[in-house]
């Protein structure tokens, strides 16, 4: 019997021994084959992520290119909203087609770089989006010219607008409108410029001490505020998302609150789409670069905001559907106290801007120093104006929900999607 035994425990212990020599063969054979499909999917998840960014780019590119009345300007305006990269071989990445029924389509070729996939030769995916869009019932007529602003100077202040030596102010579609009627309602230095089909001020003083000021008309059928009791004011959340001072030089920023932020050094921050709500100050440091795709800012006060110290690269454009629909950045105004007690808000990127959507800052003292080489495409509603040192190319903002539009805006009484 001992002897049976010890022949049992010693072939329990070979065939353990053979089994666990299975299991490491196993392991070397599957491990390469986990690590690729763990990478692969994280490869797949960012490709998509990125799909869905560039899609909502390009929505936006071809509302705007749609928007235009002479087709050989859609494909610029259109390219202004895509990111400058090459779709591969040389190729030219954005694609725009003027339809027969008005509509204008652009195709879009991305490469994503995989991090993971690489090493059994899928060095990329090629990410192609689409997206058609088509403006009905033009006005004609050049209405833009005629009569529409893209930003609005509430204050009847004196001094409301300040346009300073350096200012570049140009566009082809859309003016400036001035409620002021007090002495001076506006003054103008010299060394600026400021281009477009009309500078319209409600009152007859003003002091211009140089400069190219195109298309003025004083005593002027200025526009009041359009927005007026449209804005959908939030509730705020019972926690922050965001606060102190974050660790790291790249950020993503879910939708939520973000409480008296300060971001140091240069780094990279995406606002991922949807409602962010900026309560207190959120400092952004020189060089950073900002990019905040269908997205709207909030400000619950008139002591919040978001401030560059210069440097600062931003990319910005509101949703295109849903009740924030076409709004970028906005503010509470149903406290009567926040009305009356104006603070400054500047935007400061410096390096390069683009903004696209409703900006609506009434209670806001708005100074603007900021560059960009791209058009911003904006409806703003400030309540007094400073224009520094910059260069700013305009053009009104035609996308979002119809609540949101000024009823004597941008000239097409829709511009829509297509699927």
């Amino acid at each position: 019997m001992l002897d049976f035994l010890k022949v049992s425990t010693a072939c329990c212990r070979k065939l353990a021994r053979d089994r666990g020599g299975n299991f490491a063969l196993a392991t070397a054979i599957m491990l390469p084959l986990l690590i690729i499909a763990g990478g692969g999917t994280v490869d797949a998840s960012s490709a998509y992520f990125e799909r869905n960014r560039i899609q909502g780019r390009l929505d936006a590119a071809v509302l705007a290119a749609a928007g235009q009345s002479d087709s050989a300007k859609r494909f610029v305006t259109a390219a202004g909203f895509m990111p400058a990269v090459s779709g591969g071989s040389g190729e030219n990445p954005l694609v725009v087609t003027n339809n027969s029924d008005g509509s204008v389509t652009g195709t879009y070729t991305y490469v994503a770089q995989n991090s993971f996939l690489g090493i059994v030769g899928l060095d990329n995916f090629r990410l192609v989006v689409t997206a058609t869009a088509i403006a009905a019932g033009k006005s004609g007529g050049g209405s833009n010219s005629a009569g529409a602003a893209c930003i609005r100077v509430l204050a009847n202040t004196s001094q409301a607008v300040l346009i300073n030596s350096g200012a570049n102010v140009k566009s082809e579609n859309c003016g400036v409108d001035v409620l002021s009627t007090s002495n001076p309602a506006f003054i103008m230095n010299a060394g600026a410029k400021i281009e477009t089909p009309r500078f319209c001020v409600k009152g007859t003083n003003y002091i211009k001490n140089g400069g190219t000021l195109s298309n003025l008309k004083t005593g002027c059928a200025a526009v009041g505020d359009p927005y007026a009791g449209k804005m959908p004011e939030p509730v705020l959340p019972a926690k922050c998302e965001t606060s102190g001072v974050p660790s790291g030089s790249t950020f993503t920023l879910k939708p939520g609150m973000h409480c008296d932020v300060t971001f140091n050094g240069s780094p990279k921050i995406t606002f991922l789409p949807g409602l962010h709500i900026i309560k207190g100050r959120m400092i952004i440091n020189s060089g950073a670069t900002v990019n905040a795709e269908g997205v709207t800012f909030y400000f619950p006060d008139v002591y919040s905001e978001i401030r560059a110290n210069g440097g600062l690269t931003f990319n910005a454009s509101a949703p295109l559907s849903g009740i924030y629909g076409g709004i970028l950045m906005f503010e509470a105004t149903g406290n009567a106290s926040n009305n009356s007690n104006k603070q400054q808000y500047i935007f400061n990127g410096s390096v390069g801007e683009t903004l696209n959507g409703i900006i609506y800052l009434p209670n806001r003292n708005v100074t603007y120093n900021s560059k960009t080489n791209q058009t911003s495409r904006i409806n703003m509603v400030v309540n007094t104006m400073i224009m520094n040192s910059s260069n700013w190319s305009i053009e009104p903002y035609e996308g979002g929900s119809s609540s949101t539009q000024p009823g004597s805006g941008s000239g097409a009484s829709a511009v829509r999607l297509m699927n």
